[in-house]
């Protein structure tokens, strides 16, 4: 099938269809309505993918890996046309992706998923401004304070470092204190999900 007949099944199928919102996503793309979609891009696919999609004008987005298979220009193309979506239109999204620096730049809440069961959950910025990596002489993480939440640590012979979750001061001056990246939070989660089953919650 050609974009163009993507389009007119798209709009045969639905009634809410939005025929110039369509056409006017695949021209400020670059796509030729007579091209067969086989041939497209990959980027281009995911272009008119997400075209099909906006032009039933969704409350909601599902999208499931939309970005995995695309080059890092092509994700960021596919992403600035998703919040144009959101900006314009009010569509809420709903994404998993694994390309955790992706979901820092256009996300606003965040759910990291272990299992299938769910052990971070919160708003971005809030769970970026409650989390600190410390780093120390080595010493048993036990003499936190019970507000220091410690999501992961790791020790050497002479250092450690514990990655905690608090909305309290650091105020121990053995600890440095330094600010987390999402993807270092993330991987935390994850690689520290077997010690830690309890869903934190943030709020």
């Amino acid at each position: 099938m050609s974009v163009g007949e993507h389009l007119r099944l798209g709009a045969r199928l639905n009634p809410r269809w939005d025929d110039a919102l369509a056409h006017a996503r695949i021209e400020r793309w670059g796509l030729d309505p007579r091209r067969r979609a086989g041939k497209l891009s990959g980027g281009q696919r995911a272009q008119l993918a997400l075209t099909l999609a906006s032009a039933k004008r969704p409350q909601l987005l599902v999208l499931d890996e939309p970005v995995a298979a695309l080059d890092p220009l092509a994700r960021r193309d596919f992403l600035a046309g998703l919040m144009e979506i959101v900006a314009e239109d009010g569509v809420s999204v709903v994404l998993s992706s694994h390309l955790v620096a992706d979901l820092e730049r256009v996300c606003d809440h965040l759910v990291v998923l272990v299992g299938g069961e769910a052990r971070l959950d919160g708003e971005v910025e809030e769970i970026l401004a409650t989390h600190r990596r410390l780093t120390g002489p080595r010493r048993d993480v036990a003499t936190l304070l019970a507000a220091h939440y410690v999501v992961s640590e790791s020790h050497t012979g002479r250092q450690s470092t514990v990655l905690v979750r608090t909305e309290e001061p650091i105020l121990d001056p053995q600890w440095t204190v330094s600010e987390l990246g999402l993807e270092d939070l993330v991987l935390a989660y994850l690689s520290g999900a077997a010690r830690r089953p309890v869903l934190e919650l943030l709020r």
